[in-house]
């Protein structure tokens, strides 16, 4: 990994990378909306397994692999693409029948588990692993193990400051539960958020 000084530089980055507001954040304030605190707190660590899908990946190879092949890179980005746009339906279609204080105890376990799905269908992940982590690796020392300590980090602070974004959000959300047609159409925007996010998946393209 390079001298401390280096390391300390990634560390910097990557906690930079993780507070700054992009797609992940997005999802999980929308599953928190959805879902109360228990699912965005579910969806947190659901996409922070699927981003270690991708580090270990990585660390291996098939990640390059994938991002050079324009046929693999598209076998991922359409199901995680569509999958994302059918969470965010359901959400919005969802949004009347809500119960403000059930929901909190229903299907976090799924909630984890489709974050997870996101995060490991979302071949923006790679890509920014594979441009961003290797300028911080020594090439004179064990590069694999060097790509899943810094991974693991970046993804550790990426779920951090999900947790936060879930906290308030949640917090937003109780504010709203004695008001169900405002918090119905919050939830609606959720819905709207997450079909967008698969929407910009859906026609993101292949770097190089």
């Amino acid at each position: 990994m390079g001298d401390f000084q280096a390391f300390l530089l990634f560390l910097g980055a990557a906690l930079l990378v993780a507070i700054t507001p992009g797609p992940g954040i997005f999802y999980v304030a929308a599953r928190t909306f959805a879902g109360g605190r228990p699912h965005g707190l579910a969806s947190s660590f659901g996409t922070g397994v699927g981003g270690l899908v991708h580090v270990i990946a990585g660390a291996v190879g098939i990640s390059a692999l994938v991002m050079a092949s324009a046929e693999a890179f598209t076998m991922i980005k359409i199901p995680g693409a569509l999958y994302l746009i059918w969470l965010g339906f359901k959400t919005w279609n969802e949004a009347e029948i809500v119960d403000p204080i059930g929901v909190e105890i229903v299907g976090v376990g799924r909630a984890f588990r489709q974050g997870i799905i996101v995060e490991a269908l979302n071949p923006k992940t790679p890509a920014f692993f594979l441009a961003f982590i290797p300028q911080f690796i020594d090439p004179t020392a064990d590069v694999a193990r060097q790509f899943v300590i810094l991974g693991t980090i970046s993804v550790a602070l990426n779920t951090a400051a999900d947790v936060v974004v879930t906290h308030w959000a949640a917090k937003a959300r109780a504010g709203l539960a004695k008001r169900p047609s405002t918090l119905a159409k919050m939830l609606q925007v959720s819905g709207a958020a997450m079909c967008t996010l698969g929407a910009s998946l859906l026609i993101a393209r292949r770097a190089g």
